[in-house]
């Protein structure tokens, strides 16, 4: 998984072993599988929300969030730390959506709207916060559920990178730099998909939200 590039003294002044995750994950290294649970209680759900806004259907969204620690607990043996914890995770994760996606189209499998393949009681909360902070605000009363699911819709019409870019970046709220070590991308490029995205909420909400300053 590309990850002993860097020699431990690097690693060190480069201060990725201040990371409590990486600490964490040194630890899982040593053969402490307590310290594994601790990983995986702090991010199953969020890459579960994330998949699921990738995937349209909680139980994808649950089988690769299954399959990133099964990935994560396989490497651990010869694990060296060559960026924050995080950053090495959700860059397994979007290896892993981008392999699901390709296989899908190669199967050519037909995709339900997200309105048909998402039951309202799996719509995560970060729905909401989306619009909020894509600074857009409610025109006029909506329901919540509503609310929810045009949201929901605007965010499955992005591409996929376009979507994981905005959830790493509203969601887990990292950095430009943090994503495009993610994305194995530039910084630039970075940039682009989110101002690209963000114009394209806007379009699809523009009839239920106002944009605010």
């Amino acid at each position: 998984m590309g990850l002993t590039k860097s020699s431990p003294e690097n690693v060190d002044e480069s201060g990725f072993l201040q990371d409590p995750e990486v600490k964490l994950m040194l630890r899982v290294k040593e053969g402490d599988d307590t310290a594994f649970t601790e990983l995986v209680r702090a991010y199953q759900n969020r890459l579960t929300t994330i998949f699921r806004h990738m995937t349209q259907s909680q139980e994808a969204a649950e089988d690769l969030a299954q399959e990133v620690f099964l990935r994560i607990y396989r490497a651990r043996n010869g694990y060296q730390p060559t960026a924050r914890f995080s950053t090495w995770l959700f860059r397994i994760a979007n290896n892993l959506a981008m392999n699901s996606h390709r296989h899908k189209s190669q199967r050519k499998e037909v995709q339900l709207p997200a309105s048909d393949s998402v039951t309202l009681t799996s719509v995560g909360p970060g729905d909401q916060a989306i619009a909020d902070k894509s600074a857009l605000m409610p025109a006029r009363q909506v329901d919540k559920q509503e609310l929810q699911l045009v949201v929901q819709k605007a965010m499955a019409e992005l591409n996929e990178s376009q979507r994981l870019t905005v959830l790493l970046h509203k969601f887990e709220g990292m950095s430009y730099v943090e994503i495009a070590e993610t994305m194995e991308m530039s910084v630039p490029a970075i940039k682009s998909l989110l101002s690209r995205a963000r114009d394209s909420l806007r379009t699809a909400l523009a009839p239920y939200m106002q944009l605010s300053k």
